[in-house]
């Protein structure tokens, strides 16, 4: 171990007993720390949340789905045959969807119907897997719909009772009419979304052909693929199957928007967060100053023994970047306790405070998910190292330059 490190070691402990230089070596310290544990907690909730917001999604969606250039397929019982003989396709389910205006008593409310075969659905979809009341049932003799419980609460509807349906459809002579049915309504869902929970009706497909007036055809066919990965791949070779005529779109085209606006969001609170972190490691460069200044005696009685200026500022740069690293492994250790402990810690403030910071009937997740990533806490004391290794290299070579006849003759 060379001179200058231990030179720099006995400095760092020696500022302890130095009144406001060790308070301003505290504080330094302890700000790099709580900006290298938040960003690591941030960063790890971040990735909790963009976890359970894709799985849920990718629960509630199909990996891919195909159609026809008007949206809408004929022979659709051929083309699903022909799909599921395809190597890598597991299941798939036609469907028919549209929008609607839901009535029951005195409520209305817009609604998104989709019409499905139940014995099919479930195979490519989770939306049904949490049926709160009734039962997972969907006939056209009794005409019955499965609701989600957001929109039974808006409507004020339970099991067995009546809705209807109202949705826009051409006559013969192509003139716009309104085209209802009457449902019973079976089951009441808990999708998990709210977006499904509030908007949501579910129906027979042949129910769905009549309100829609489709006759025989189907809006498409959703697909599960073996692997959600290369559905854009399995969904390019199973169109090239079917010939000419026909389009698809993977989960992640169907998504890709709110995929974007996640991940922009993580970068840019990244962003934010790392200028804590500058501003941290840079408070260094001032409290280094400080020290320098404090120690020019020590300097000037070194130079007169024979250290060169060079030596000095090892001195010096190894005293800074020492208390960088201390922080930043403090920061490292506590922000992985945190983040790995995020929801118990927030269960107890919740408890505390009395207060729910993600109420169940506001938030699609109520709760704090966290994910910790190995590359973004290797990414993070990266970056806080390299901006502490910038930071110590002023107030170092500041002390190498200091003039020792002057201080001498102050002395």
């Amino acid at each position: 171990m060379s001179v200058e490190f231990n030179i720099s070691n006995q400095y760092l402990r020696s500022n302890r007993k130095k009144g406001f230089v060790s308070f301003i070596s505290g504080v330094s310290m302890v700000g790099l720390i709580l900006a290298v544990m938040s960003l690591i907690t941030v960063l790890s909730v971040m990735n909790g949340f963009h976890e359970e917001l894709t799985n849920r999604i990718l629960k509630t969606i199909s990996h891919s789905y195909i159609t026809g250039p008007d949206d809408t397929l004929e022979n659709w019982d051929e083309l699903q045959n022909k799909i599921n003989s395809q190597e890598r396709i597991i299941a798939s389910s036609p469907f028919v969807e549209d929008f609607a205006l839901m009535t029951s008593k005195n409520n209305s409310q817009g609604v998104s119907v989709r019409g499905i075969l139940i014995d099919q659905e479930p195979s490519t979809s989770a939306l049904l897997d949490d049926i709160k009341y009734g039962s997972l049932n969907l006939s056209e003799d009794d005409s019955s719909a499965l609701i989600g419980v957001g929109l039974a609460t808006l409507m004020g509807v339970g099991v067995g009772d009546q809705i209807t349906l109202i949705a826009p459809a051409r006559n013969a002579l192509g003139i716009l009419v309104p085209q209802s049915q009457s449902f019973l309504v079976g089951g009441i869902f808990n999708a998990g979304l709210n977006d499904y929970n509030n908007g949501l009706v579910f129906i027979h497909l042949y129910d769905a052909q009549d309100l829609f007036t489709l006759g025989n055809k189907i809006s498409g066919i959703r697909l599960k693929v073996d692997n959600l990965f290369d559905a854009d791949t399995i969904t390019r070779n199973v169109i090239d199957s079917l010939g000419d005529g026909y389009y698809g779109l993977d989960w992640m085209q169907q998504q890709r928007h709110f995929i974007r606006a996640l991940n922009l969001e993580k970068q840019m609170i990244a962003i934010i967060l790392s200028l804590i972190i500058a501003v941290a490691a840079f408070n260094i460069v001032s409290m280094m100053v400080m020290v320098v200044t404090d120690k020019k005696s020590d300097i000037a009685i070194l130079r007169t023994l024979g250290m060169t200026p060079k030596r000095i500022v090892k001195i010096f740069y190894y005293q800074g970047v020492s208390i960088g690293l201390i922080g930043i492994s403090f920061g490292t250790i506590l922000g992985l306790l945190l983040a790995a402990n995020i929801e118990s810690v927030i269960s107890g403030i919740e408890s505390i405070i009395g207060f729910q910071f993600f109420p169940k009937d506001v938030f699609y997740i109520n709760r704090f998910p966290s994910k910790i990533l190995p590359s973004d806490v290797i990414s993070i004391i990266l970056g806080s190292l390299f901006l502490v290794i910038i930071a110590a290299i002023y107030p170092a070579k500041r002390a190498g330059r200091i003039n020792i006849s002057e201080v001498l003759r102050h002395e």
